[in-house]
């Protein structure tokens, strides 16, 4: 058996060679905690600097991820009926403001449009011989008026002329009968003095003459009142019948208003008639469906042959000419937000950033504006943070290039102080 060192079994040799460690590693110690003390200020000014940063970009920057594109979406539809007989697109295809999607059978429509055309015509010559019409009867109405005047005025001449002439007859019957009575009184006071003959025959025929010559003017002169009678009530006859039409033609004037109003019921009717005519035409030009912008065309919902009618939706043009962003803030981000702040926009879909500005802050919460608001009164109630849609406008120039879409997820950056 080998010997055993003899100092190998005592404790104190042990200890010995772990003093002696100990000694060999005392110079590395000192360098190893320093750089653990390096290391650890580093991670703790590391620490710092990003609690100073996340400060600074908190106090002067609000963010959130609650955000999409927003944009219109067209509803295309019909605004007349008919069979469609082209369908210039096809599903998700680009197209342009102005293009013809859809044509539906104008030849209806056309027919319309001719035959409103005729009836403008026709309204518009009634028209212009209703406007003839209007000085014509004018100048008809003068004239008779004038006519008819002068006319009550030469029949009141006549009465007064036919009554002067009664009046004269009158006259002459009265002296006619004197005559005859003083020729008749002659005679017999002379009948007795020829029987005596006292006179001669002769002389007593001559009174005889006297006597019957007196009678029969008498009854002449009798006869010119019956005439001058007559006369004086066809005088007033004409003159009643000169002032009937006297008052026929003062009537003129409510025809010339009537004239006046055909003619303005004509002109009604002729503008009747051309907006007849502008409405078929707009019905004809409603044959066909144009883009009403720059887009995209999805939801296809009709065929060739189809028969459309009114307000049919055919399908959905989501618009690339106005998009914007739509952010729902926290109410606790709004303190320092306002219109016209500058937004950085990055876009996940793309992995591109944007600029915009902020511009409005929406008026109420979303849960407000949701289907079914909530009702605080009622229930327990329990605090939550609201959120504030806001609207943000990509700065001019930056979606030309088309490659944003409603209901892309983006996440802004506002910059809320100087």
């Amino acid at each position: 058996m080998a010997e055993q060192n003899p100092e190998s079994g005592r404790p104190g040799a042990v200890q010995d060679r772990e003093g002696d460690s100990e000694q060999k590693q005392t110079p590395e110690a000192p360098k190893k905690k320093t750089s653990r003390r390096i290391i650890i200020i580093g991670v703790v000014a590391l620490l710092v600097v990003v609690a100073l940063l996340f400060w600074w970009h908190s106090t002067f920057y609000e963010d959130t991820d609650d955000a999409s594109v927003d944009g219109h979406l067209i509803q295309l539809s019909s605004r007349i009926s008919g069979q469609v007989i082209h369908i210039n697109f096809t599903e998700n295809s680009l197209v342009k403001k102005g293009d013809v999607l859809v044509e539906i059978d104008p030849r209806d429509y056309e027919a319309t449009v001719q035959q409103d055309e005729a009836n403008l015509e026709a309204a518009e010559a009634n028209y212009e011989a209703a406007k003839i019409n209007v000085p014509v009867t004018d100048i008809q109405t003068n004239a008779s008026i004038s006519q008819y005047g002068a006319n009550v005025k030469g029949s009141d001449a006549g009465i007064k002329r036919a009554q002067g002439q009664l009046d004269e007859a009158k006259a002459q019957v009265a002296q006619a009968e004197a005559n005859n009575v003083k020729a008749q009184l002659d005679l017999q006071r002379f009948t007795p003095l020829v029987e005596k003959d006292v006179i001669s025959k002769q002389q007593y025929d001559q009174y005889v003459a006297t006597a019957k010559a007196d009678d029969a003017q008498l009854v002449a002169a009798r006869a010119n009142v019956a005439a001058a009678e007559d006369q004086v009530s066809i005088a007033r006859q004409q003159y009643a019948e000169s002032q009937a039409q006297l008052r026929n033609a003062l009537n003129g004037p409510n025809q010339v208003k009537m004239e006046k109003s055909k003619a303005d019921q004509a002109a009604a009717q002729v503008e009747q008639a051309r907006a007849e005519l502008e409405q078929a035409k707009l019905n004809l030009s409603y044959t066909k469906i144009v883009a009403p912008a720059d887009g995209i065309i999805t939801k296809k919902n009709v065929e060739i042959d189809d028969n459309v009618s009114v307000g049919q939706n055919l399908s959905t043009l989501v618009s690339l000419e106005d998009v914007w962003i739509t952010a729902n803030f926290k109410e606790t981000q709004l303190r320092y937000m306002k219109p016209g702040q500058s937004v950085k926009i990055h876009v996940d879909a793309y992995a591109r950033d944007y600029n915009g500005h902020v511009t409005q802050i929406g008026g109420a919460t979303g849960s407000n504006l949701s289907l079914f608001p909530p009702e605080n009164a009622t229930g327990n109630y329990v605090k939550v943070v609201q959120r504030v849609p806001v609207r943000i406008d990509l700065n001019e120039g930056e979606n030309q290039d088309h490659l944003l879409r409603p209901g892309l997820s983006v996440e802004p950056t506002v910059r809320v102080k100087e």
